[in-house]
């Protein structure tokens, strides 16, 4: 019988962990805000950020939400940031990711002072990331690390397979699975035999972006299986990159869509503001 990755319960561990620091910090006089930016009203994003806004109140954190128009101008927007950056009541800083198509999001995610930066997203973190010295690092990918190892389940020796290189999840994935000693392939679109690549993984994390791409033909049996993806499906469901009834009687641990990766995003995020919070302090 195969083991279901509980994101939320584990979350919600983290969570808690984070609201008892806070609450210590608040002892010390200090408070934590998160500003958060959104421009235009995509609804996808509408709900993240709400649902950030939420993390931020269990938790104790402060949140300042900027709901911008579509229209926004670029320079606007990297003006907001500056003003952020230059306040030292803000912690974080977070800009909603789509921007709409007229803002160059490389620029804008240039413009977070890298001690602000929670998303992990700024070439700093990235480049702390690559050789291993402290830095905020992207939450899902964080995530799915906790997730593994508050499971029980060890990265060390094992054949990793990630599909998906994006600069947001592949590629940082990639990197942490190294950290832990795992013996790592990145696959693509681009790649070829993927199926048996992928077949080689003792884990294997797909974000791919294609409701249910992954099925049973590309497991190996007894593998634990991360789903990043979320999609909704003709019927209104919400799936993920795996299509999990075909998948999970041949695993050992595989994440549910929703309730896996989706909640371990925000607390990882929540872990980056109190972390934050510390930057100039120790």
């Amino acid at each position: 019988m195969y083991q279901i990755i509980d994101g939320k319960r584990i979350s919600k561990e983290i969570k808690d962990e984070l609201k008892e620091q806070v609450a210590e910090l608040k002892k010390q006089g200090r408070e934590i805000v998160l500003a958060v930016i959104q421009v235009g009203n995509d609804p996808a994003s509408s709900v993240y950020v709400g649902n950030k806004k939420k993390a931020c109140e269990y938790i104790g954190i402060g949140s300042l939400s900027y709901e911008l128009p579509e229209e926004t101008t670029q320079e606007e927007l990297l003006s907001l940031i500056e003003k952020l950056n230059q306040d030292e009541n803000v912690n974080g800083i977070l800009v909603q990711l789509p921007l709409p198509k007229h803002i160059d999001e490389d620029a804008v995610i240039c413009a977070i002072d890298p001690q602000k930066d929670v998303d992990g997203f700024h070439p700093q973190s990235v480049g702390a990331l690559c050789i291993g010295q402290p830095g905020f690092l992207s939450c899902t990918p964080a995530g799915i690390i906790e997730l593994l190892k508050r499971s029980g389940i060890s990265v060390e020796g094992k054949e990793c397979v990630v599909i998906g290189r994006s600069n947001i999840v592949g590629k940082p994935m990639a990197i942490l699975l190294l950290r832990e000693n795992g013996t790592v392939t990145v696959t693509h679109s681009r790649t070829q035999n993927l199926k048996e690549i992928c077949k080689r993984a003792d884990i294997l994390v797909v974000a791919i972006g294609k409701p249910k791409f992954v099925d049973d033909t590309y497991i190996k049996e007894g593998a634990v299986v991360i789903d990043v993806g979320i999609h909704r499906g003709e019927n209104g469901k919400l799936c993920g990159d795996v299509d999990y009834e075909k998948v999970a009687p041949h695993t050992s641990a595989i994440t549910p869509v929703p309730g896996g990766v989706g909640p371990m995003t925000i607390a990882m995020l929540m872990h980056n503001c109190v972390e934050a919070s510390k930057v100039g302090t120790n």
